[in-house]
C-alpha cells in the first residue's frame, strides 16, 4: 500500500476556530525534540510559564500548560476543583455553558444552571442572585461563546465570588489574546484557554492559570502515584478523579520538584511558547486592539452586504461575528462554494442556531486587513451566486471605511 504524504489544500480559515496558524508558530513546532528533563526543556517550560503570566495578566506562580486541546484545560480545572457532591453554578448563554455543566456532572458535582437566550449575556445582578440561591463552591463561566459570538462581562463576577466565598473558573478559550482579559484585575481564580483562536496556533495545548485560593483547594486533594511517591507524599482529601488531568500532579511536574507525571508534549510546548512569545512581543493591549479593529471591519462589511447580525452586538466578541443566513439560501451549499471556489472556510453554528447563521472569525494570524477584505469580496460573490441581491463592492467598501 502506498500513501501520499500529508499535503493539505491551501485554505484561509475564517471560521470560529481553528484558524490559520501563524507560520512562525509552525516553524517553532518543527524544532528537534529534547528529553523532558533536559536543561533546555525545563528552561523552555519556565519561559512558557512566564510568558503566559503576561498573556493572562497575572502574577500566579501556577501558570502552565495542560497537554491536550482546550477542553483538556476545562476538564483539568473542574475535576481538580470539584469533589462529588460539591455545588457548581453555570450561567449558560450558549453551547459551551452546557459543556461546563456536563463536565461538572461527570465530576459528580451537584450542577445548577441559569440560562439566558442565545445572543444575550447575564447581568452581574442575575449572577449574584443565583449565587445567593445556590451557594456553590465554584462559579464556572464561559467568557466568550463562539456558538453565539457573545462575550460575558466578567468585571464584577470575581468580586461577587470573593464576597460569597465562591471560586471563579473561567473558560477563556475563545477570547484570550484578542479581547481584554484580566485574571488578577477581575479576581479570576482559574482560567484556561486554547491556542487555536486568538493565540494563533494549532489546537492541542491548553494554557491555564491557577490562583492561590484554587491552589489551596487542589493541594488539599493531592495524591501522588504509588510508583513515584516518596516517603513524604501522604495523600490528602478526596483524590482527584482523573490521573491525566490531575492539576495537583501537573503542578508538581511543572514546578521545581519536576515530579514525573507524563511525558511533556514537546512539539506542542514549542508552539504554545511561540504563540505567547509573539503576543507578548506585539503587546497584549496592541493585539487586543488589532482584533477589535479587524473585527469591527468585518462587522461593518457583512452589514454592508445586507446581512443581519445575530445577537447583542454590544456584547459581541472582537474576533467572531454571526450573521443570519438570508431567506431562501442554502447555508451549507453556499459555505461549500466559498471553500471550493475561494479556499475560504467560514462556520455554521450549533443547537438552535444550526443552519440559521454563519459565523465568521477574524482572529489570531487572520486578524489582518487583507484576510478581512478577501473574505468579504468572496462572500459577495457566493451570495450573488445564491441569488441574493448585493451591491457590488458594498462589503469591502464598508470595511474600508473602518480602516480609513
Amino acid at each position: 500500500m502506498t500513501t501520499a504524504s500529508v499535503n493539505p489544500p491551501p485554505r484561509l480559515l475564517m471560521g470560529p476556530g481553528p484558524i490559520t496558524a501563524d507560520p512562525r508558530v509552525l516553524r517553532a513546532m518543527s524544532a528537534q525534540l529534547v528529553g523532558q528533563y533536559d536543561p533546555a526543556m525545563t528552561s523552555y517550560m519556565n519561559e512558557t510559564m512566564e510568558l503566559y503570566r503576561h498573556v493572562f495578566r497575572t502574577s500566579n506562580e501556577q501558570t502552565l500548560l495542560v497537554d491536550g486541546t482546550s477542553r483538556a484545560g476545562i476538564e483539568a480545572a473542574l475535576v481538580s476543583l470539584l469533589e462529588p457532591g460539591d455545588r457548581v453554578l453555570v450561567p449558560v448563554f450558549g453551547r459551551f455553558g452546557h459543556l461546563l455543566a456536563e463536565i461538572g456532572e461527570r465530576c459528580g458535582a451537584e450542577v445548577h444552571t441559569i440560562e439566558t437566550p442565545w445572543g444575550t449575556v447575564f447581568t452581574p445582578e442575575q449572577v449574584e442572585e443565583a449565587v445567593l440561591a445556590v451557594r456553590p463552591k465554584v462559579l464556572a463561566v464561559v467568557h466568550g461563546d463562539t456558538a453565539t459570538t457573545m462575550c460575558q462581562p466578567l468585571d464584577d463576577l470575581g468580586e461577587i465570588c470573593r464576597r460569597h466565598d465562591v471560586l471563579l473558573y473561567c473558560d477563556a478559550t475563545a477570547t484570550l489574546g484578542g479581547n481584554r482579559f484580566e485574571t488578577d484585575g477581575w479576581d479570576v481564580d482559574v482560567a484556561s484557554a486554547g491556542l487555536q483562536k486568538c493565540l494563533g496556533g494549532p489546537s492541542g495545548s491548553a494554557p491555564i492559570t491557577i490562583g492561590s485560593r484554587a491552589v489551596r483547594v487542589i493541594e488539599g486533594r493531592r495524591h501522588v502515584e504509588a510508583g513515584i511517591a516518596e516517603s513524604g507524599d501522604v495523600g490528602r482529601g478526596v483524590r482527584i478523579a482523573s490521573n491525566y488531568l490531575d492539576l495537583a500532579q501537573i503542578i508538581d511536574y511543572w514546578g521545581p520538584r519536576r515530579l514525573n507525571h507524563h511525558t511533556e508534549a514537546t512539539t506542542m510546548l514549542y508552539g504554545a511558547r511561540e504563540c505567547a512569545r509573539l503576543l507578548v512581543d506585539e503587546g497584549v493591549d496592541v493585539a487586543v486592539e488589532r482584533h477589535r479593529l479587524h473585527g469591527a471591519a468585518m462587522l461593518a462589511g457583512v452589514q454592508g452586504l445586507g446581512l443581519q447580525v445575530f445577537g447583542d452586538v454590544a456584547h459581541k466578541m472582537h474576533n467572531v461575528v454571526a450573521v443570519h443566513i438570508p431567506d431562501g439560501v442554502d447555508g451549507d451549499r453556499t459555505r461549500a462554494g466559498l471553500l471550493t471556489d475561494f479556499g475560504i472556510e467560514i462556520g455554521t453554528s450549533f443547537g438552535p442556531l444550526h443552519g440559521k447563521v454563519w459565523r465568521i472569525g477574524t482572529m489570531g494570524h487572520n486578524a489582518r486587513k487583507d484576510a478581512v477584505l478577501v473574505t468579504l469580496a468572496a462572500l459577495e460573490q457566493v451570495l450573488r451566486a445564491a441569488g441574493v441581491p448585493v451591491t457590488a463592492g458594498a462589503g469591502v467598501g464598508a470595511a474600508q471605511e473602518v480602516y480609513a
